[in-house]
């Protein structure tokens, strides 16, 4: 039996040793160059490479019986090389790389979250830190760095410093072609843009005289011909406007309130208003409203990926503020603050106080009335909310409040009994805003923004006398939405929009003995349509912006055309001349029944158009201007001419003759700006003059034509700032000419029962003249901690500037005369932690 199953044996195991044999010499490794060559020569294709790739690589020879795509699937499994089909008989082999890096902002030296870095095989994103991370097929791929509101950069992946990762910084992406076309036009931080506005930037201000806050509406009073006739942030006068004249733009949300105090200080919390814009003429035609001029405010714009966070106290009020990151792509910012006077009442506090009831029943009353327990207090809050849904989408949320209350108790004696009642005077404001931008490619981007705001002012005039309560309310509502669409490149941008507004305004005045009750309340609705291109050379040496827009007023069915154009050229190298010009309109106006009104505290009431006895407001502007710059000297010299039509008598401040009328007209102003700044090293220093020939026309009125009450004719401001280490330094001189005024007749000051005026407007008040200093030091405590302490002295010679006249008959029958002053000596200390 074992003889007979011999051979069978033999055969058997010769057959599994010969499938042993020929499976040692397949799994047998083999240089990789030497299985390429086979793989050419069976299925007659090219490997193109570069031979340092494939050094000292081996593999196992795929089976024969693999086609072509199965054997070089098989080849990228074992040597991770990359094998790409370029046509049917080449085939490309290249070696993965991993590049690395840390992406900051370029101008804050921040890390950047959530940038996208993207190449044709594979993609990731920064981590907080900024850092990334990423594998890709080969070094001649070009990588892309995206995110939203920054400039895109592609580079090769081989330009990558691959051992070491490297730091690589996003310069942010404007939407304009705007940038700085001149650097501290007055001090560090105060620039003129390429679209003709004069840009703030309180993160790089240093400071200017009698200023420890970076108070938006203060700091714009630096700049020639913005100026306050009465001293207040409520009534700053931009070109010979009035206030009521101006449009008050916080991120895009239009403002009906910019004082605290009454005026004296701006409602726009310094620690979220990071950027700030002035504009004169020559608006983009996106922006409507503000016959006279405009002030933007912008918070932050960037996702913060730390916190920061701020305590802070002066003599006025305490604050905080708080930068909170919530995950990779959103931040956080919630600022307040809140007056004092609840627990301190501090010297600045007082002169305040004395400021804003002077002249007023707060102050003084009737002989037989006394006045106790006057009691003012403010505060505001602002939040702003940033998302970023991809590096396509952006999501800002706003929300500001903001409060004043004044009370005090009136005290008399009636029949033996003593009676007292409560007067008080509120404002009130409340806005909302969210605005969306989409990054469509580098070139497009679309923005859609919602507001609401609403603004309150309630008065409670008791008068104890006569056993009579007189409230008065001023209430508006405004809700507004704008598109638009922007394309942009090398060297042109262009911009398609659509806007709708409706303005909901009620004035109401209720008096409970005699009863009387009257409330107006009136709506207006308008769509504005506009397009504009603006094109900018490649060394921006030539510059042109033209556009139109479109106006339609359901309510009167009336539609507005409104041009707009600014041309700007270089002159060789030194100067720059620049041409301006616009059509506006706007359908608010405040308006001034009587003097005393409101207790004569923010008495301006505002009130919508009804096109008839208060007119659409409708202005014209141009402007011609010349600007030279060199070595630390800037000279810049304008000149002006602007006409605004509809105004009424009760919105120009009248306090005196026709105080009572309600005429329709229209100024002229023919204005004049210079400006010189030197720069030597910490040191800016500077002088500007503003010529002004500002004339009311009211056909209707005795006096057809005679000098507006905003008719500054000479100003002159002369400041110097230095900032050097941890020192800003300021101190500076405003000088201007008095106010126009109306005075009685000499002789017969008194006709009838009413005051007999001279001509309008035919004096004067005394010239105004304010010596300001501020000075400010930043401590570094630690790493992680640094304060601030300043101090500052307003009107530092203590002159008392009258800044306004009104008249009165007094018992005697007699003209009797009431002034009110500005501020005296006003100190003011600041302590700050930043954290």
């Amino acid at each position: 039996m074992p003889t007979k199953t011999r051979p069978s044996l033999i055969l058997l195991i010769a057959v599994i040793c010969c499938f042993t044999l020929q499976g040692q010499v397949l799994n047998k490794k083999l240089p990789i160059k030497d299985v390429l060559d086979k793989i050419i020569t069976f299925h007659n294709i090219t490997f193109n490479y570069e031979s340092s790739f494939l050094t000292g690589i081996e593999v196992f020879p795929p089976p024969k019986n693999l086609s072509l795509s199965q054997s070089i699937e098989n080849l990228q499994k074992q040597t991770n090389l990359i094998f790409k089909k370029v046509s049917d008989y080449v085939i490309t082999i290249s070696k993965p790389i991993k590049i690395c890096g840390y992406i900051k902002d370029a101008y804050y030296q921040q890390p950047i979250p959530s940038v996208t870095i993207k190449g044709y095989t594979n993609y990731t994103v920064t981590d907080d830190n900024g850092y990334f991370e990423l594998e890709l097929n080969s070094s001649d791929e070009l990588v892309s760095m995206r995110h939203i509101g920054f400039k895109t950069i592609t580079q090769q992946a081989g330009k990558f410093n691959i051992e070491n990762c490297e730091t690589i910084l996003l310069a942010e992406q404007l939407e304009e072609i705007s940038a700085v076309l001149i650097d501290a036009y007055l001090v560090k931080g105060i620039d003129v843009e390429y679209d003709w506005t004069t840009s703030i930037d309180f993160s790089k201000f240093s400071l200017l005289p009698g200023l420890i806050e970076s108070d938006v509406m203060h700091t714009v009073q630096a700049l020639p011909s913005v100026l306050s006739v009465d001293e207040t942030v409520s009534n700053i006068n931009i070109r010979g406007g009035s206030n009521d004249q101006n449009l008050i733009l916080w991120d895009g949300i239009k403002m009906y309130q910019t004082g605290h105090f009454f005026g004296l200080i701006s409602s726009f919390n310094p620690q979220m208003t990071q950027m700030a814009s002035v504009i004169n003429n020559g608006s983009d035609v996106s922006l409507t409203d503000g016959v006279s001029g405009t002030i933007q405010m912008q918070t932050e714009k960037k996702i913060n990926s730390e916190f920061e966070g701020l305590v802070g106290v002066n003599f006025l009020n305490a604050e905080l503020f708080s930068n909170i990151p919530i995950g990779q792509k959103s931040s956080l910012q919630v600022a307040s603050r809140k007056s004092l006077n609840d627990m301190v009442s501090t010297p600045t506090y007082n002169v305040y106080f004395d400021r804003i009831t002077q002249e007023t029943e707060a102050q003084q009353n009737e002989s037989d009335v006394t006045n106790s327990n006057q009691a003012f207090n403010f505060y505001d809050a602002s939040l702003r909310w940033l998302y970023q849904l991809n590096t396509k989408d952006l999501i800002r949320l706003n929300f500001t409040l903001a409060s004043n209350d004044l009370s005090f108790n009136e005290t008399a004696t009636m029949n033996g009994i003593a009676r007292t009642r409560e007067s008080k005077v509120s404002q009130n404001s409340m806005a909302f805003g969210l605005n969306y931008k989409r990054q469509w490619n580098n070139n497009i981007h679309s923005v859609i923004n919602i507001y609401n705001t609403d603004y309150q002012l309630e008065a409670e005039n008791a008068d104890i006398l006569e056993s009579q309560l007189f409230l008065q309310e001023n209430s508006v509502s405004e809700t507004g939405i704008n598109f638009e669409n922007v394309y942009s490149n090398n060297h042109w941008q262009y911009k398609l929009g659509y806007s709708f507004t409706e303005t909901e305004i009620i004035n109401l005045n209720d008096i409970d003995l005699p009863r009387f009750v009257r409330r107006d309340e009136e709506v207006l609705r308008e769509h504005g349509a506009y397009t504009q291109a603006w094109y900018n050379n490649k060394n921006y040496g030539f510059s042109v912006r033209g556009g139109i827009r479109a106006n339609y007023i359901s309510k009167f069915e009336e539609f507005i055309i409104e041009p707009r154009i600014s041309v700007r050229k270089t002159l060789g190298d030194h100067f720059k001349i620049e041409a301006l010009g616009e059509f506006k309109h706007q359908n608010t106006s405040q308006i001034i029944n009587f003097q005393n009104d409101f207790l004569g505290i923010e008495k301006r009431r505002w009130q919508l158009t009804d096109n008839e006895t208060i007119p659409i407001l409708k202005s014209k502007q141009a402007s011609l201007g010349l600007l030279y710059t060199k070595e630390g000297w800037l000279i810049d010299a304008k000149g002006y001419f602007k006409n605004v039509d509809g105004i009424t008598t009760q919105s120009q401040s009248f306090t005196t003759k026709y105080e009572s009328s309600r005429e329709n007209g229209s100024y002229d102003v023919f204005g004049f700006e210079f400006l010189f700044r030197k720069k030597i090293e910490y040191l800016s220093s500077w002088l500007s003059y503003s010529y002004i020939n500002n004339t009311y026309t009211f056909e209707t009125l005795e006096e057809v034509e005679f000098p507006s009450n905003f008719d500054i004719t000479h100003s002159v401001t002369l400041g110097s700032t230095f900032s050097k280490n941890h020192w800003d330094i300021s101190a500076g001189l405003n000088y201007r000419f008095g106010k126009p005024t109306s005075v009685p007749m000499i002789e017969n000051a008194v006709k009838g029962d009413n005051i007999n005026f001279d001509a309008a407007n035919s004096q004067r008040l005394d010239n105004y003249l304010r010596l300001d200093a501020s000075a400010l030091y930043d401590l570094n405590i630690s790493k992680k901690f640094r304060s601030e302490i300043g101090a500052s002295v307003w009107n530092l010679l203590d002159r008392q500037n009258p800044i306004n006249n009104y008249y009165s008959i007094d018992a005697d029958n007699t003209a009797k005369k009431s002034s009110r002053v500005s501020l005296g000596l006003t100190t003011n200390v600041v302590f700050r932690i930043y954290f």
